[in-house]
């Protein structure tokens, strides 16, 4: 098999790491790079990852890097094609992605200045919360291109509501299609017109209350798992999404997948990152899909939009 190219993932906490696992396990890199601010944890789980290709078969090499809040030891990043960040704090019990945003936009804002100086031709995906905030400061404080710039959200957020549907109807994951646009939070917006089970709708498979009842399981996705988990969130099946985002622009494959980008026109929504479906291939963001949506689902991404415009301007001035 032929492999190429360096992927990085900035924060070693079990996202990272689970990425950076996932990313390996493709064998379609030369290198994964994986960094943390804390001493030796990147290293440490290198080594060990490292270790287990010889069980799982792969040869891309996974290499880690202590980093410094002065930008040191970001050197290894150099030259990476695509860069995850997944730095920041976690969410807690009780507490809102937006009760992180001041924090994290801070550790997101060190981190994107020193990707912009290593990797300045990079791809890079955005995971760290409050999504969508935290996607409009990576290409504020990079200056890249925003094709070169995308959050992942919308495929978490559609792979729970597809496992929900699949649960209530019985059925397997795969027979499943859902959708989810708008964003990472409150004002996501699942789009049940394009959800359907075998091919039929799924509005003929489910009376409206059941189907609003996964809707707001699906909002509160994340929520849940941390209720249940009670110290730290979800990260395998995050990890799952920003690995499969990043397999497509390595691919240059085209594939339309659900993703927080720059919105410029489309769905009559200008100047905002917001949870869109897109194309993806080398450069990042080929160009935005448009779904058809019925006139409330339009309406709802719309207001969507607004309300993550005003955060993301917020953002600009912290």
């Amino acid at each position: 098999m032929a492999r190429s190219g360096t992927v990085a993932v900035i924060g070693a906490g079990f996202y990272g790491s689970t990425t950076a696992q996932r990313l390996a396990e493709y064998d379609l890199f030369d290198t994964v790079v994986l960094t943390d601010i804390i001493e030796g944890r990147p290293e440490g789980l290198a080594l060990d990852m490292n270790q287990s290709r010889p069980v799982e078969g792969f040869e891309t090499k996974i290499v880690g890097q202590t980093t410094g809040a002065d930008g040191s030891g970001y050197a290894a990043i150099a030259g990476s094609d695509i860069v995850v960040i997944t730095a920041g704090v976690a969410r807690k019990p009780g507490m809102s992605r937006m009760d992180l945003i001041e924090v994290n936009a801070r550790i997101v804002g060190e981190v994107a200045d020193n990707v912009a100086k290593h990797t300045p031709d990079a791809v890079v995906i955005v995971v760290s919360n409050p999504l969508d905030e935290m996607t409009a400061l990576v290409a504020l404080a990079t200056g890249f291109p925003r094709p070169r710039v995308m959050g992942q959200a919308g495929m978490l957020d559609t792979a729970r509501f597809t496992n929900f549907v699949a649960e209530e109807l019985a059925v397997p994951v795969s027979s499943v299609r859902t959708l989810t646009l708008g964003s990472h939070g409150d004002t996501m917006v699942p789009v049940p017109s394009a959800c359907t089970v075998d091919g039929a709708p799924l509005t003929d498979l489910l009376p409206a209350d059941k189907i609003a009842e996964l809707i707001t399981r699906t909002r509160n996705g994340g929520a849940e798992v941390i209720a249940l988990l009670k110290t730290g969130s979800a990260y395998y099946a995050p990890s799952a999404a920003a690995a499969r985002m990043v397999r497509a622009v390595h691919e240059d494959s085209g594939a339309v997948l659900p993703v927080c980008a720059w919105v410029d026109g489309e769905y009559g929504i200008s100047g905002v990152y917001l949870g869109v479906t897109a194309e993806l291939g080398r450069g990042g963001v080929r160009r935005i899909v448009e779904t058809p949506l019925t006139d409330a689902e339009l309406a709802q991404l719309r207001q969507a939009a607004q309300a993550v415009a005003a955060k993301q301007a917020d953002v600009h001035n912290l």
